[in-house]
């Protein structure tokens, strides 16, 4: 099964996510299919903290990818950034 999920990479204390398309049998920070955008927790100032691909990530879903929960979340928050601008 393909799922949507994060991807860890950055600095110790400073974590920096990929959003990416990936096997459910895949590592982690192994293998994946497509990178859909990014996800900064710790942003500050100008630096962006959250970039998706809402077609990509759309097009996976309609064949049978699953988002994990925190993907679902990032979804939600990103179409309410789109909506508010």
């Amino acid at each position: 099964m393909v799922r949507i999920r994060l991807s860890r990479s950055g600095a110790k204390g400073r974590p920096f996510y990929h959003v990416v398309v990936a096997d459910q049998r895949s590592k982690r920070d192994g293998r994946n299919i497509e990178s859909v955008g990014y996800y900064n927790p710790v942003a500050s100032g100008k630096d962006k903290r959250l970039e998706l691909n809402v077609e990509r990530v759309k097009e996976w879903m309609g064949k049978g990818a699953q988002l994990t929960e925190k993907v679902a979340a990032l979804v939600k928050e990103n179409s309410k950034q789109q909506a508010a601008i």
